[in-house]
């Protein structure tokens, strides 16, 4: 009996590390996770979101998910994986007019969506590091033009003299979508482009 106690003890000590460690992972990652339209912020998400579901069950791209235990503390609420499937950015969002808590809301328009913002890994980015003329993260940017440009850089001396037409993300403009991210060539070991939290204008 003693031996069985034992054992259960030891086992609910081992989930409790590894719940432990999925919370840590979390804030290891800056706590950021990729909301559907309409945060305001996480800490406001957070304290109104009931995990639902009606967001996910009104997405018609699929790409709201409920985040797993891997999320810790978050697991259950909606998230998106922008690498897989990205916010298409819905012209009526119903996934904000189906929010009944209002942790999605103020999103008229896409240009109010500020879900987080792209920032690009020139390391990986081939158009930058390659000086391979993609363009695909500018191209599939909702928002053409405006948050993501392509700047003409003068190629440094060792590249075989190809110029350099580097995607430039404005923070400002950039919604955080992650249509990039979909779109992007690169793979391994990332993506080139990956959506962080938006500094938001408190």
């Amino acid at each position: 009996m003693a031996e069985k106690e034992g054992f259960r003890a030891a086992a609910f000590a081992a989930a409790g590390i590894i719940g432990l460690q999925s919370v840590y992972n979390l804030i290891a990652d800056n706590g950021f996770l990729l909301r559907p339209p309409g945060i305001q912020s996480e800490e406001d998400f957070l304290s109104r979101c009931t995990s639902c579901g009606k967001c996910i069950e009104a997405c018609p791209y699929v790409a709201i998910q409920a985040a797993t235990w891997q999320a810790g503390i978050a697991a259950g609420t909606p998230v998106i994986d922008a690498a897989s499937q990205a916010c298409q950015l819905c012209h009526d969002f119903p996934c904000v007019a189906a929010c009944p808590t209002g942790a999605l809301r103020d999103v008229s328009k896409r240009e109010d969506v500020r879900m987080g913002t792209a920032v690009i890994d020139e390391e990986l980015c081939i158009a930058i590091s390659k000086s391979i003329r993609c363009e695909v993260c500018y191209r599939s940017c909702p928002l053409i033009g405006e948050a993501i440009t392509c700047e003409y850089r003068v190629p440094e001396a060792g590249n075989r003299g190809f110029a350099i037409f580097a995607p430039v993300v404005d923070a400002e403009k950039c919604t955080g979508c992650g249509i990039c991210v979909q779109r992007c060539y690169v793979r391994q070991p990332t993506t080139a482009i990956r959506i962080e939290e938006a500094q938001r204008n408190q």
